[in-house]
C-alpha cells in the first residue's frame, strides 16, 4: 500500500508547483499588462505578490518601486529600498535604484550619493563591472557610467580593459577629444580592432576632428611601437584628400613592415582618381624604384605612373609638343629597357593612345598596335583591347575596312561580355557614320539592353536621335551629312567637319537638327582645348533647346568642362544639381548626383 501512496504524493506535489508557477506567469503578465497601461496601483499590487515569492528578482523589485514613484508614494517607495538593501546589502543595483529614487524627487545631491555608493561597492569582476555600468547607460547616467568603467579599470588593474566602453560613452556625451583617446586605448590593447575603430572615426568624427586625431596620433607615434597608429594617421589623411601626407607615412610603414608596396599602390590609385596627380605619381614611382622588377606591382605601377603624367600634362590648357615629346620619350625609354611584349602591353598601348590621340601620329599608333597584337601570349582580353584601339586609328586613318574587320573579330568572340558589346557598339557606330541608319539603330536598340550602362547609355542616345530625324525627314541627307560630320571629328579633321556643319546650316536652316549642330561644335572646340567656346557653346544648346535630347548631354558635357578644365567646381556643382533635379529622367541624373556629392565633399564609398 505504501508503495502506491508515495507516488501519488510525488505527482500531487508536482502538479501543485505546476498549478503555482502557472498562476505566478499569469500574475506576470497581468501585472506587465497594467503597467504598460498606466494602471499603477492594480500593477504594483501584483508585482507586490510576485516579490512575496521571489523577493530576489531585480525585475520585479524595480517594477514595483517604478509604480510606487509614479504614485507618488515616494516614503512607502523608500522604505521599500531600505527593507530591501538590508535584506540584500551586496546587490549594488538597488543603490541606483534608490538614486533614481532621489532624482525623480529632484534630490540631486542624495541622488548622487547612492551612485557614488553603488560604484564604491561594485565588485571586483568584469561581467559586475559592464552590468553596473549598462544599468547607468540605460538611466541616460552617461558620466556615471564613466566612472565606472574607469573604476573597473582600477580594480582589475588593466588601463585599457574597457577602453572601447569609454570610448562609445564619451561619444555619446558629445566629446570627441576623449572618444578619440579611448578608442586609441582599444586599438593599442587590440590591434584586431583597427578596421572596428577606423569606421567609428569615419562615421562620428566632424571634419575639424581630425586635427584633433592627427595631434594625437603624433604624440602616440612618438612613443608607441604600434603600426597601427601610422595606418590610422596615414588614413586620417587619406579622409582629408591630403594623399601627400598620406603617402608620407605608408612610405614609412611600408619600409617598417617590410611590404611589397600594395597599400602604396592603391593610394597612388586613389589620388589619381582625386586628380592629385604628383602624388599618384610619387607613389607608382615608389613601387618601381624601391620594389624593382620582381615586384607584383612594378609594371601596374610603371603603367599607372605613366597615365598619371599623361593627364597632368593634358588635363589643362597650356602644354606643348615639346611636354609631349617628352613623356614619348620616357614610353621609349622603359620600352627599349623592358620590351615590348605581355608583360608591357598596357604601357604599349598607353604609348600608342599618346601618338593617335595627343601627338597625331596614326601611322606610328597603328604599328606600335599591329606589332602588339602578334606578340606571343597575350591574354585573349588584352589582344580584345588591343584590336579595339587599333581599329579606332584605322578609322581615324580613313581605313574603314582594316576597322570593321577588327571590331567583327572582338565581337564575335566575346560576344556575351562586355568588351565585345563595346566592339558591337563601335561597329554599329561606325556603319551610323557610313549613313546605314536601320541596320545602325538595330544594333543600337539591341546594345541599349548592355551590362555596361556607358555603351547602354550612348546606344540609346543614337537609337533616339536616328529614329527622331529619320521619322522626320522624307530623304537621309540631313542625318547623312551630319553622321559624315561627326566621322570628321572623330578623325579629328576639324576644318572639314566645320564645313560639313556649314552644309547642314545653309541648307537645313529649319532643321531639327540645330541643337545637334551647337552640340558638335561645343565637341569640335573642346577637342580643340579652346574651353571657353566649348562651353559657351555647351550653354547655348541649354539655354535654347531645353526640352530637346541634347539638353542634358550639353549641360553633363559643360559641368565637366567646369570640373576638370576650367576649375570652377561650384559652377560644376550647379549644373551636376541642375541635371539631376531638372533632368531627373536623363542617363547622366545618376552619375551627376554622384560627382555633385563629390565636390561637395560628402564621403562616398
Amino acid at each position: 500500500m505504501r508503495s502506491r501512496v508515495l507516488p501519488l504524493l510525488a505527482l500531487t506535489a508536482v502538479l501543485t508547483a505546476l498549478c503555482v508557477c502557472s498562476a505566478g506567469a499569469q500574475n506576470l503578465n497581468l501585472a506587465n499588462q497594467y503597467y504598460q497601461n498606466g494602471e499603477y496601483e492594480k500593477a504594483a499590487s501584483l508585482y507586490s505578490q510576485l516579490l512575496e515569492r521571489d523577493d530576489q528578482s531585480d525585475l520585479f523589485f524595480n517594477r514595483y518601486v517604478e509604480c510606487m514613484i509614479n504614485l507618488g508614494q515616494f516614503d512607502e517607495c523608500e522604505k521599500a529600498i531600505k527593507k530591501q538593501l538590508k535584506k540584500y546589502p551586496d546587490n549594488i543595483s538597488l543603490y541606483v535604484t534608490y538614486g533614481n529614487l532621489f532624482d525623480r524627487q529632484e534630490k540631486t545631491d542624495e541622488a548622487k550619493a547612492q551612485y557614488q555608493r553603488a560604484i564604491d561597492k561594485m565588485s571586483p569582476d568584469y561581467v559586475s563591472v559592464n552590468r553596473l555600468a549598462a544599468l547607468f547607460m540605460s538611466n541616460g547616467k552617461y558620466d556615471f557610467a564613466t566612472q565606472t568603467y574607469e573604476r573597473g579599470s582600477k580594480l582589475l588593474k588593466d588601463p585599457n580593459r574597457f577602453a572601447y566602453n569609454l570610448g562609445e560613452l564619451y561619444r555619446r556625451k558629445g566629446d570627441p577629444a576623449k572618444m578619440i583617446e579611448y578608442y586609441l586605448n582599444a586599438l593599442s590593447a587590440d590591434p584586431g580592432k583597427i578596421y572596428t575603430i577606423q569606421t567609428l572615426l569615419a562615421r562620428y568624427l566632424a571634419a575639424d576632428d581630425f586635427t584633433e586625431l592627427q595631434s594625437q596620433l603624433y604624440a602616440r607615434i612618438q612613443t608607441e611601437d604600434n603600426p597601427d597608429m601610422i595606418e590610422i594617421l596615414a588614413w586620417s589623411f587619406v579622409q582629408r584628400k591630403d594623399f601627400k601626407s598620406a603617402l608620407r607615412q605608408y612610405k614609412a610603414l611600408d619600409k617598417r613592415l617590410d611590404e611589397n608596396g600594395q597599400r602604396i599602390y592603391n593610394l597612388a590609385k586613389d589620388a589619381a582618381d582625386a586628380r592629385d596627380y604628383d602624388t599618384a605619381i610619387s607613389g607608382f614611382d615608389y613601387i618601381v624604384t624601391e620594389k624593382g622588377r620582381l615586384n607584383p606591382f612594378f609594371f601596374d605601377a610603371k603603367r599607372e605612373s605613366m597615365e598619371c603624367r599623361r593627364k597632368k600634362i593634358t588635363e589643362g590648357y597650356d602644354y606643348t609638343q615639346e611636354d609631349l615629346k617628352i613623356l614619348e620619350a620616357e614610353y621609349e625609354n622603359f620600352l627599349a629597357q623592358y620590351g615590348k611584349g605581355k608583360q608591357t602591353s598596357s604601357i604599349v598601348l598607353q604609348l600608342a593612345t599618346l601618338e593617335a590621340l595627343y601627338i597625331n601620329n596614326l601611322p606610328k599608333a597603328i604599328g606600335l598596335l599591329d606589332d602588339l597584337r602578334k606578340s606571343p601570349g597575350l591574354e585573349p582580353e588584352v589582344l580584345a583591347r588591343t584590336k579595339i584601339n587599333l581599329a579606332d586609328y584605322y578609322l581615324m586613318n580613313g581605313e574603314i575596312w582594316e576597322s570593321t574587320l577588327l571590331y567583327s573579330q572582338v565581337d564575335k568572340q566575346f560576344k556575351e561580355e562586355q568588351i565585345g558589346q563595346e566592339a558591337r557598339f563601335k561597329n554599329a557606330r561606325l556603319s551610323y557614320f557610313n549613313g546605314d541608319f536601320q541596320w545602325s539603330q538595330a544594333q543600337f536598340d539591341i546594345l541599349k539592353a548592355s551590362t555596361s550602362k556607358l555603351i547602354a547609355n550612348d546606344a540609346l542616345d543614337l537609337s533616339v536621335f536616328i529614329m527622331d530625324n529619320l521619322n522626320l525627314d522624307t530623304t537621309a541627307e540631313a542625318i547623312s551629312l551630319y553622321s559624315a560630320a561627326e566621322l570628321l571629328v572623330f578623325q579629328n579633321r576639324f576644318d572639314e567637319a566645320f564645313l560639313k556643319l556649314d552644309t547642314l546650316h545653309s541648307q537645313f536652316p529649319e532643321h531639327s537638327l540645330q541643337d545637334d549642330l551647337l552640340y558638335l561644335e561645343a565637341q569640335i572646340y573642346d577637342k580643340k582645348r579652346n574651353y571657353e567656346k566649348a562651353a559657351a557653346l555647351y550653354q547655348e544648346v541649354a539655354d535654347k533647346y531645353p526640352e530637346d535630347i541634347r539638353a542634358d548631354n550639353a549641360l553633363f558635357a559643360l559641368a565637366q568642362l567646369y570640373e576638370q578644365k576650367l576649375n570652377d567646381v561650384e559652377k560644376a556643382k550647379t549644373l551636376y544639381e541642375k541635371i539631376f533635379i531638372d533632368y531627373s529622367g536623363s542617363v547622366f541624373a545618376v552619375e551627376a548626383r554622384k560627382r555633385f556629392r563629390i565636390l561637395r565633399g560628402d564621403n562616398i564609398q
